[in-house]
């Protein structure tokens, strides 16, 4: 029974005219991809050269002076606190850790 279907679907090999059917569905769908790849392209260069116009029309902000850091009044108290948290979170004793810096970001 298997054979007579594969018997039925399969194609002649002595007809040349045959293979034409396949060969165009397959140059059609391989000709259908690369030009959805190149319209892809395409519209990404467009995209970037609207963004692009579109930056430069825009002013860059001008930087703001920056003010001196305030120096922390509890400074101390905010050292031992994160360096009590890092030793607790590194499972070591408070003793056996050295703080180099210490800075506000």
């Amino acid at each position: 029974m298997f054979s007579d279907i594969m018997a039925a679907t399969a194609l002649p090999a002595t007809d040349p005219t045959a293979a034409k059917p396949i060969l165009m569905v397959v140059l059609l769908g391989v000709g259908m991809v690369f030009v959805g790849l190149i319209a892809i392209i395409i519209i990404c260069k467009l995209m970037g050269a609207v963004f692009s116009a579109l930056s430069k029309k825009q002013p860059a902000p001008s930087a703001a002076p920056t003010e001196a850091p305030q120096p922390m009044e509890n400074r101390q108290e905010i050292i031992a606190a994160v360096s009590a948290a890092i030793a607790e979170e590194l499972g070591r004793d408070v003793s056996a850790l050295r703080i180099i810096s210490f800075k506000k970001l």
